[in-house]
C-alpha cells in the first residue's frame, strides 16, 4: 500500500511491458483482474445500461485500450501499466520511451478512422494529462471509484 497526494491510503498494481503485439489486450486483462480483486461491481455479462458501476468497469477498460494504443501507434510502445486505487478514485498511468506529449489532431481530421483516443480520454476521464518521467512520459487518466 501507499498514500497518494490527499494522503489516502490505496493500493497499486504494476505491469512491465516490452513490445507491441498482443499488449492492449494483457492490459486489459490485467486492469479487469486488478478492479475484480479491488471490488469493482461485474463489467461482463451484465445488460447496456444495467448498472452504472459496471459500465464504469467498462470504461476504464477503453481508457486503459486507449493510452496504451496511442503508447504503441506514436511511441514505441508502453513500458509500463501502473494502477493507484485509493479508495476514491482510481489513477491509469501509461509510461512510454517519448518524450513528446500526447497531441490531439486537428477538428477536421475526426472523420478519418483513428485519432480518436484523445476525445475519448476527454470525455470518460475525470481529469487526464500527461507528464515527463525518466527519458520518456507518462500518460495518465483519473476516474472516481464506484460506492461499495
Amino acid at each position: 500500500m501507499r498514500t497518494g497526494p490527499d494522503g489516502h491510503r490505496g493500493q497499486t498494481r504494476r505491469l512491465a511491458l516490452f513490445g507491441t503485439r498482443g499488449v492492449v489486450g494483457r492490459c486489459r486483462d490485467f486492469t479487469h483482474e486488478a478492479l475484480r480483486d479491488w471490488g469493482w461491481p461485474r463489467a461482463d455479462g451484465q445488460e447496456p445500461g444495467s448498472d452504472p458501476p459496471g459500465e464504469l468497469v467498462e470504461d476504464v477498460l477503453l481508457l486503459v485500450s486507449e493510452i496504451v494504443t496511442n503508447a504503441c501507434l506514436h511511441a514505441g510502445g508502453p513500458q509500463e501499466l501502473a494502477l493507484h486505487q485509493d479508495g476514491r478514485r482510481l489513477r491509469i498511468e501509461v509510461a512510454d520511451a517519448d518524450p513528446a506529449p500526447p497531441r490531439r489532431r486537428a477538428p477536421g481530421d475526426l472523420a478519418q478512422p483513428g485519432g480518436h483516443g484523445l476525445i475519448i480520454l476527454e470525455r470518460l476521464a475525470r481529469r487526464w494529462g500527461s507528464e515527463p518521467r525518466g527519458t520518456g512520459k507518462v500518460v495518465w487518466a483519473e476516474v472516481p471509484v464506484p460506492p461499495a
